[in-house]
């Protein structure tokens, strides 16, 4: 049959003699369309049911695919480096352990107390007072502040200023106030509060 009867057939065919159980005697052209839709719909529906679960699926692989690769990066870097890691904890620990050691114990609070006031008095200063208050509890270590008082020059208080920071042990200076004496405009009070610091090891 030519493309021409083919095309007048099916100008002469109604939609309404339509038998599905004659489809073999059906114009060519509605067999290719129901053809194709049979097609199209059996297509349509396998993706619906079987692709497209299998497109979540993969998204979902490939997300974990990621999380481990980076977690493989991760892990692959700390093992590459372990040995780097191990001697920076070395030297943090014996950086801790010398910090440590530079913090007084009790019983050596004394002995830094006579440090301060040979420090005061070896830098021409007149001592008021050193007066050690009480015991300031932090996390893992106590703070010992000592309120100080003395007389002097600038020069001779800048010189204790500088001697207390290069004592042995760790202490540091704070809330400090300077004025003049009233008779002597060279002379000035000097008013501080040093603090040291006690390591509370199983406290």
């Amino acid at each position: 049959m030519s493309l021409s009867d083919s095309l007048k057939s099916l100008n002469d065919f109604d939609i309404n003699d339509l038998d599905i159980n004659n489809a073999g005697i059906w114009p060519a052209p509605i067999k290719a369309i129901v053809v194709l839709i049979v097609f199209g719909l059996i297509m349509g529906g396998g993706y619906w049911f079987f692709i497209k679960d299998q497109y979540v699926q993969l998204d979902r692989v490939e997300k974990t695919e990621q999380d481990l690769r980076k977690k493989y990066e991760e892990k692959a870097y700390q093992v590459a480096n372990l040995e780097v890691f191990k001697t920076q904890m070395v030297e943090m620990e014996e950086t801790f352990g010398a910090l440590v050691r530079q913090l007084p114990s009790e019983t050596e609070v004394p002995g830094l107390l006579e440090d301060i006031t040979n420090t005061a008095l070896g830098s021409g200063l007149a001592l008021q007072e050193v007066k050690l208050q009480p015991e300031q509890k932090r996390d893992f270590y106590s703070e010992l502040p000592i309120n100080i008082r003395v007389t002097g020059s600038y020069h001779e208080l800048a010189s204790f200023v500088s001697s207390v920071a290069s004592l042995p042990r760790i202490v540091t200076l704070h809330d400090l106030t300077i004025k003049p004496t009233g008779g002597d405009n060279e002379r000035l009070d000097m008013q501080v509060v040093a603090r040291t610091y006690r390591y509370r090891a199983g406290e």
